[in-house]
């Protein structure tokens, strides 16, 4: 955190509050936070964590005095102990903050793929002018107006992609775990997770979105990627562990996928001896999606507003349901 927001927490919370600043880098690729002893130290008798991700040590040192925990990360899956699960605290995550660079990363990697850039990378590696391969009947070069985009997950995430999809003429389908909230306009509506098969056969491009939670493990699996058209793409800002990535290999080696973007992957850093590194259908990039000079911003914004609420005892922003995960 720049130096100048923490002066900024520092008056939010105002007198009668000590902030103790744990100056030390956390990894932000996922949403597990260290445990050490500065940690540990800072959070004796704490009443308020701020971190990215929750230790279990932070849980044992606070004790009861623990009331309100919040993590910079979207995903929860492993800060959700049974420490914390038993304590007194509620829990807060930033889902929604990274949700527009994660969008804009799905958009340039959408138009990665089927614009040929794929193509064009690896006949520049070989010196290779490529002209006849991309346009020639077969080419993967398509229109957006012309693809159908399926979300699994109509999220905070979900909601700003479809939104940049649809603006550039796409046609957009979405499933999510429940169906109980309004249906949003503008898209076409497939309804809960039991729709996927379907949403999968319409789905040129599909893009995983959905939390990380014990239901949602291999979800997209090699019945859900058999089910996609011919030629399809797979797009995952999700989780690793949401996408059967041995199906995925099979799928690109058939023909029966075009090709695969990955932002997050089952093992990360991804091995060196990793097939996914030479494998000219899939582009990796280390889990940045959501990176953005402007996360602070937002981050910041959140944090302020549920400063206040908690101070007043009222009911906080992006309250995570530990029963489901997210």
């Amino acid at each position: 955190m720049p130096p100048d927001l923490v002066a900024t927490l520092r008056r939010a919370f105002g007198l009668g509050w000590e902030v103790v600043e744990v100056a030390e880098r956390t990894p932000s690729e996922g949403d597990e936070s260290g445990a050490s002893l500065e940690v540990g130290h800072a959070a004796v008798d704490a009443e308020v964590y701020l971190g990215w991700g929750v230790s279990l040590e932070v849980i044992k040192q606070a004790g009861e005095k623990l009331r309100w925990v919040h993590t910079a990360a979207a995903g929860v899956g492993s800060s959700i102990t049974p420490e914390l699960h038993s304590s007194r605290a509620v829990f807060t995550n930033s889902r929604g903050i990274h949700a527009a660079p994660i969008a804009d990363w799905v958009v340039a990697a959408i138009g990665f793929c089927v614009r040929g850039f794929h193509v064009a990378v690896a006949a520049q590696r070989e010196k290779r002018w490529a002209r006849s391969q991309l346009t020639q009947l077969d080419s993967p070069i398509r229109e957006f107006a012309d693809l159908r985009v399926g979300l699994v997950g109509y999220g905070g995430i979900g909601r700003v992609v479809a939104r940049r999809c649809r603006a550039l003429g796409m046609t957009v389908r979405a499933v999510r775990r429940s169906s109980r909230k309004a249906r949003p306009m503008n898209l076409v509506w497939l309804g809960c997770a039991g729709d996927l098969p379907d949403l999968a056969r319409r789905s040129d491009v599909l893009v995983i979105a959905v939390p990380h939670t014990r239901e949602t493990v291999r979800l997209i699996d090699e019945s859900v990627l058999a089910l996609l058209p011919r030629g399809a793409y797979v797009l995952n800002v999700a989780r690793g562990a949401v996408l059967d990535e041995e199906a995925v290999v099979s799928h690109l080696d058939s023909g029966q996928l075009a090709g695969c973007v990955l932002d997050v992957c089952g093992a990360e850093p991804l091995p060196e001896d990793h097939e996914f590194w030479c494998n000219p259908k899939v582009f990796v990039t280390p889990h940045v999606s959501g990176v953005s000079h402007g996360f602070w911003k937002r981050e910041m914004a959140l944090i302020l507003e549920n400063i206040g609420r908690h101070k007043k005892g009222d009911r906080l922003r992006n309250l995570v349901d530990m029963e489901s995960g997210y």
